[in-house]
Order: structure tokens, then C-alpha cells, then sequence
């Protein structure tokens, strides 16, 4: 379990490494949602998504030796990134396991970063076996997703960030694939405000998380076929859910389509690109799947990491 003072820890050592990334506003989006939107944009944070906070925390909290081996990470891009970014400002190298089907600007950008990419399939092999049986061979340090301690305390500086420019939250919306954004951020939320509502957000074709909640443990629902590839996990985290289970409100979904919309929306309106996970929590709330009653929210857009081609294809669709 993590605690406030790990995550103010965390965000110690993020300090003027880590970019502290703008809050937006639109009357639009207010009118459409019938509440005050505040939107807490990672898609401008190093790595173009908030998966750099955890990253770093963890591959800095590494002693020298560790460090000179070398960290693994597995990933569809985001933390793929996050890692090969952590890695170099640290000064050692990353290995990342990707899905052969990881979309080419984020296959491009860790490669880009200086790491070596290993690739598997994620249809048909487990990316968690693969990462450790290739980090014990290697004797590298795996640096994982979302399930460690460290990574979801430095997750949970953006609603740190979030809750010091944005004091009075009522509710607060997070996407939800693995988990550590949503347990790092919801740690910190209800301990600076206990009546806050916090609400996670996973692809229709995707809800794990919800069903495990509702079942009272972890459900493996295989991964899941959405445009939303930073949210294809197929169950929550082992420490994740623990966290998650005792002080998440209420889980929703929303379909891919709902996904563009958002896209679309945040494009023409708040002049910011998103990819599909990151635009998950708008998603819901246009599409009308919150109850914010009129209140302020605060919605984390976790990243941009969608090339141009892959925009421009998504958002071409009828």
C-alpha cells in the first residue's frame, strides 16, 4: 500500500525533471457536461503521457549496480517510452518487451529514446512471463507498469499536481487499464479530500477492473479488442486492485466510438491531440455515462502518444 507522504516522496525527486503539466478549461465541454471540467493535460508531460512519473521514480530509486545492468520494461508504448526516456537521464539501458502489433509511433519513439525492443505476440504469449523470464536471464531490473509501489506513487503525482492548482475537486475521473494511475491518484485524492468522488473509466470491451470490483477479486478477461491500446490489460494488478477495491467510487465504460467523439472534441475545442486511452474520461463524460451534478471535476487526459497517420485514420472513420 502507498500513502500520501510516498507519493509527496515521489514528486520530491520529480522535481524539475518531470514536466508539471497545464490544466484546461472549456465552456463548451462545462455546458455539455453541465458541470466545471478541469482538464488535467499528460499528454504535455515528458514522453507525451503520464507514465514518465512512475518510471523514473522507479528506475531512480535503483542502486549503482542495478542501474549498470540495466532495467527491462513491458509495453504497447507509453510505459515503453516512459522507460527508455527514465533510462537515459539516469544514465542505463533499457530492453522493452512490445506486442508486435504496438502501434508504429510509439514502436518508433522508444526505439528513438535508444532502447532495444523485443517483440512478442500479445494475442497468444503472456507479456508478464516473457518480462521477467527475459529480465532473469539478462539480470536486468524490471521496471513494471503498474504494479510496484514506487511506480504508482510517482503515478499519483499528477493528481497531486492536479488537486495544488484545482483545490476543491468534487469528483475526479481517471482512465484505467492496469491500474497504478488510478491507485496513485485516488491515494493522494482521498487523503486531501476525503468527500471527493472518484470515478475510473475502461474501454466497453475492456472492463476488468469493474467486473473484479463487483466480484470482490481479480477477473482475467483476456485482452480486450479497442482502438484504446494503453488499456488493453487483461486484469488488474495484483497490488493495483487492493488499493483500487477500497477507494474507487464507481468504474464506467466507454465504446470506442464515444472514444473518437472525445478525440474529435478535444481536438477542435481544447486544441490538444490524444490518443484513444487518453481520451477515455471525456469520452465518459460526453457521453453522459458520469453524473457530475453540477459540480467540478477534474479529468485526467493520460496522454498523446497517436502518430499523425493513425489520427487522421481513426478520426477518418464514419
Amino acid at each position: 500500500m502507498i500513502g500520501l507522504e510516498d507519493v509527496k516522496a515521489a514528486a520530491n525527486g520529480l522535481a524539475g525533471v518531470a514536466n508539471r503539466t497545464p490544466v484546461l478549461t472549456s465552456r463548451t465541454l462545462d455546458g455539455m457536461v453541465g458541470a466545471s471540467v478541469h482538464v488535467k493535460a499528460e499528454c504535455f508531460q515528458r514522453g507525451g503521457s503520464f507514465k514518465f512519473r512512475g518510471a523514473y521514480t522507479k528506475i531512480a530509486s535503483l542502486d549503482s549496480d542495478a542501474r549498470s545492468r540495466g532495467v527491462l520494461a513491458y509495453s504497447s508504448g507509453n510505459h515503453a517510452q516512459a522507460v527508455a526516456i527514465a533510462a537515459r537521464l539516469l544514465d542505463t539501458r533499457a530492453t522493452i518487451l512490445m506486442p508486435e502489433d504496438a502501434p508504429t509511433a510509439k514502436v518508433d519513439a522508444t526505439r528513438g529514446y535508444g532502447a532495444e525492443i523485443v517483440t512478442y505476440d500479445r494475442w497468444a504469449e503472456s507479456r508478464e512471463e516473457l518480462g521477467a523470464q527475459l529480465a532473469a536471464e539478462r539480470g536486468l531490473a524490471l521496471v513494471r507498469p503498474y504494479d510496484d509501489s514506487l511506480v504508482m506513487a510517482g503515478q499519483g503525482t499528477t493528481a497531486l499536481e492536479l488537486l495544488e492548482q484545482v483545490p476543491d475537486l468534487d469528483l475526479l475521473v481517471v482512465p484505467v487499464g492496469g491500474g497504478g494511475l488510478m491507485a496513485g491518484c485516488s491515494t493522494v485524492a482521498k487523503e486531501l479530500r476525503p468527500s471527493i468522488r472518484i470515478v475510473g473509466v475502461e474501454p466497453e470491451t475492456g472492463d476488468d477492473t469493474r467486473r473484479s470490483l463487483a466480484a470482490g477479486k481479480r477477473i482475467n478477461g483476456g485482452v480486450p479488442r479497442t482502438i484504446a491500446d494503453g488499456l488493453q490489460t487483461a486484469e488488474p494488478g495484483e497490488l493495483t486492485f487492493e488499493v483500487n477495491r477500497r477507494l474507487v467510487d464507481e468504474i464506467v465504460t466507454a465504446s470506442d466510438a464515444e472514444i473518437l467523439d472525445a478525440m474529435a472534441f478535444l481536438f477542435d475545442r481544447l486544441k490538444i491531440v490524444t490518443e484513444p486511452s487518453g481520451a477515455i474520461g471525456i469520452a465518459a463524460l460526453l457521453a453522459g455515462r458520469i453524473e457530475a451534478n453540477g459540480g467540478r471535476v477534474g479529468v485526467v487526459v493520460s496522454g498523446g502518444n497517436v502518430g499523425f497517420a493513425r489520427f487522421a485514420e481513426l478520426l477518418g472513420r464514419d
